[in-house]
């Protein structure tokens, strides 16, 4: 008789307390579905990681493990991040399962997406992306500055799936590669690509928010990308190198110019010219030493050996 993966379902919360409820009531009907149907085992759990929140989320995950011991809740001591939240519910999944969904609470992801993930698994898949089918259900500001988010990472040397977010099947043994990975600056997308193992692909549609608002507003993506790229590409260090030769060139040439101007006994006019040089040059030589500045700034962060997350309690 064949032997049914125990699952153990990830969700990353903060201030997800007005969505629980609804999220709930899903997930004890695709859970039990799954269950129903032998694709998982009667043992799997829904792991939920309160990530710091500053609402009433870790009440609403006491309420549903009292009465469910499905529900499994982890307390992270304070707000480490989404990223962070995530990991501390993988590596939890990691000696207690043989696969780990991961989804975020707002049921944006499709649940039934799990049914395609785990029959992808039973066919020797370690790693299943969710990716979205279509984006037609945004605005076009959304799908623009979305789109270009993945392209963007691509163009900077960043291994990422496009169109995939955090929502993932990941084996046990998957889960062991990416506990390897012991650095502070964490971008889930660029490492799990990086593991290794069968890796394959199930496609589902974006729904909208069942409740609250949305964590990740542009000005949270353009962090989020940045973070991606300093942790996963050296290509803006090399575009910093280029810049310079560049304007070294220039620099030459413009000196040249000058020089045979000034033996030919004309006088080189340009004081607007020389003004808006001395400020562009200003302000790439500003924006260089940024990005320099963030690189300086991960490796700082890398030597202190801090811990990513503490975990203050377990429900379980």
């Amino acid at each position: 008789m064949e032997k049914l993966p125990l699952l153990n379902l990830v969700i990353p919360c903060y201030n997800e307390g007005e969505a629980l409820p609804y999220t709930k009531k899903e997930l004890d009907r695709k859970m039990h579905d799954l269950i129903d149907n032998k694709l998982i085992s009667a043992k799997s759990k829904v792991v939920l990681v309160n990530d710091g929140s500053k609402d009433n989320t870790w009440d609403e995950i006491e309420s549903m493990n009292k009465t469910d011991k499905m529900y499994v809740g982890i307390k992270l001591a304070h707000n480490r991040g989404h990223q962070n939240a995530l990991l501390a519910g993988l590596l939890y999944a990691k000696d207690h399962a043989d696969i780990a969904i991961s989804m975020d609470a707002d049921l944006q992801d499709d649940i039934n997406v799990m049914d395609d993930m785990i029959a992808k698994f039973k066919e020797g898949a370690d790693i299943v992306y969710g990716v979205r089918n279509s984006r037609k259900s945004d605005t076009f500001f959304k799908r623009f500055t979305a789109e270009g988010f993945y392209r963007f990472m691509s163009l900077m040397g960043v291994d990422i799936v496009f169109n995939h977010a955090d929502c993932r099947l990941m084996s046990k043994r998957a889960i062991e590669g990416l506990a390897e990975y012991q650095e502070v600056n964490l971008f889930l997308r660029g490492i799990v690509p990086q593991i290794g193992y069968k890796t394959d692909i199930a496609y589902y549609s974006r729904n909208e928010r069942v409740a609250g608002e949305s964590k990740y507003p542009l000005k949270r993506m353009l962090s989020f990308a940045l973070d991606g790229i300093t942790s996963f590409s050296v290509k803006p260090l090399k575009m910093i190198t280029a810049i310079g030769f560049i304007i070294l060139l220039l620099s030459f040439i413009i000196l040249i110019y000058s020089v045979i101007m000034k033996i030919a006994g004309n006088t080189v006019s340009g004081w607007t010219f020389i003004v808006c040089s001395i400020w562009l040059i200003g302000g790439i030589q500003t924006l260089c030493l940024g990005i320099i500045g963030e690189y300086i700034g991960k490796i700082y962060n890398e030597s202190k050996h801090r811990p990513r997350y503490i975990i203050e309690s377990i429900l379980d």
